[in-house]
């Protein structure tokens, strides 16, 4: 049985090269960067060379990236580290309704210390409005966090518009650019950002590896006690080779991103007119154009979303029903209910993130197998034969 991947937003299959780069600093090169002996330099030298990668694709200076282990920890080390170095200046946190929930639950987390968080509104299509924000901030408000690329709906929030009126207020501003470093431009200085966070393995790299920017100047706590690690902003001997795998990722996506995502929206639009053209009554969650190039989220009204991905499955086929963090979950995906999507057509989605290695052939194959397995379906939903008894 053939297998298709259409998942690319929970994680990624690791480039070759990435790979290629990676494996000697598992073997002969496994000195400690912290060590000053040879060993010990050589690994140091691939751990800066690889900090040069990534600050070139976010257009800052080495010395701004801190490594961690991921998208999560960067998210938390932001929020967390921030909130507690500003806390003499105030005690409001603002985020928008839509954030990964590496943002709610460490925002919920701050709530038991005591500060104060905001929630922001986003429209039908998930896009947050700069006035909103701008209501939504307060006298003391200390940091706003939106979210770059959804990573469920694929919308693209305005970052730049958001970080003019921050950076009027000298309000620290943080997004969560997991889904969109490698993908699209994110440039930091454009942005207007002082804080930003990514992933390696959404980009081909390896898992296990993040990094956080942090503007010059800026001032967070450290959240993990230990060594002088990352100039003291992170403790922990430096992953090596997924630091060495995340800059060769970086490297890889400055030089074919473009043509690619290029291909990935072909492939997408693809996918997404030939489910709408066969199968009724299909909606599309999200915004038509403001969004990631690989991914369409679709509802399907009375099929139950869990019931197609299983279905998928048995063909081969890899997708999801949202965040990656909360497959499994029977609740509607916090997303859809912050854009006001009903309940019902919140369970009834499914998320398709194409990328690297997909195939038109692999697309077609879906449009053959997919409207069988939703016709089949209706015909067991008790919604649909509800439905047409009404």
């Amino acid at each position: 049985m053939r297998r298709i991947y259409f998942d690319h937003n929970a994680t990624t299959p690791v480039h070759p090269d990435v790979l290629e780069a990676m494996l000697p600093f598992y073997k002969e090169k496994f000195g400690n960067p912290s060590s000053i002996h040879g060993f010990g330099q050589e690994a140091r030298s691939a751990v800066e060379a690889a900090r040069g990668n990534v600050a070139a694709i976010l257009g800052c200076d080495k010395g701004e990236i801190i490594f961690t282990s991921g998208g999560t920890e960067a998210d938390n080390l932001a929020l967390v580290g921030a909130a507690r170095a500003l806390r003499k200046k105030g005690e409001h946190i603002a985020i928008s309704s839509i954030e990964h929930h590496a943002i709610l639950n460490t925002a919920t987390a701050l709530q038991k210390e005591g500060f104060r968080i905001a929630a922001i509104p986003v429209d039908k299509s998930g896009i947050v409005d700069p006035e909103d924000v701008k209501k939504a901030l307060e006298k003391d408000t200390i940091f706003v966090s939106i979210i770059h690329g959804n990573n469920e709906v694929g919308t693209i929030q305005p970052i730049e518009q958001i970080g003019k009126i921050l950076n009027e207020r000298q309000v620290l501003f943080h997004t969560d650019a997991v889904q969109t470093v490698g993908k699209m431009r994110t440039n930091v200085r454009e942005l207007g950002v002082q804080l930003l966070s990514l992933s390696g393995h959404k980009i081909n790299g390896p898992k296990g590896i993040g990094a956080l920017f942090m503007k010059n100047g800026v001032r967070i706590e450290a959240t993990m006690r230990g060594g002088h690690h990352e100039k003291g902003r992170r403790a922990g001997t430096e992953n090596v080779p997924g630091i060495v795998g995340l800059g060769k990722a970086c490297e890889i996506a400055m030089g074919e991103g473009e043509a690619e995502q290029k291909t990935v929206r072909e492939l997408r639009d693809r996918l997404e007119k030939g489910i709408l053209e066969r199968i009724d009554g299909v909606t599309l969650n999200g915004h038509p154009a403001k969004r990631l190039a690989g991914t369409t989220n679709l509802s399907f009204g009375t099929v139950e979303g869990e019931s197609m991905i299983l279905s998928l499955d048995m063909e081969g086929i890899g997708v999801s029903s949202g965040s990656a963090c909360t497959s499994g979950s029977l609740e509607p995906s916090h997303v859809l209910v912050a854009m006001g999507v009903p309940p019902e057509r919140a369970q009834s989605s499914l998320r398709f993130s194409l990328g690297r290695g997909n195939t038109k052939e692999e697309v077609d194959f879906l449009l053959e197998v997919f409207p069988k397995i939703v016709e089949r379906l209706k015909a067991m939903s008790p919604l649909a034969n509800r439905a047409k008894v009404k």
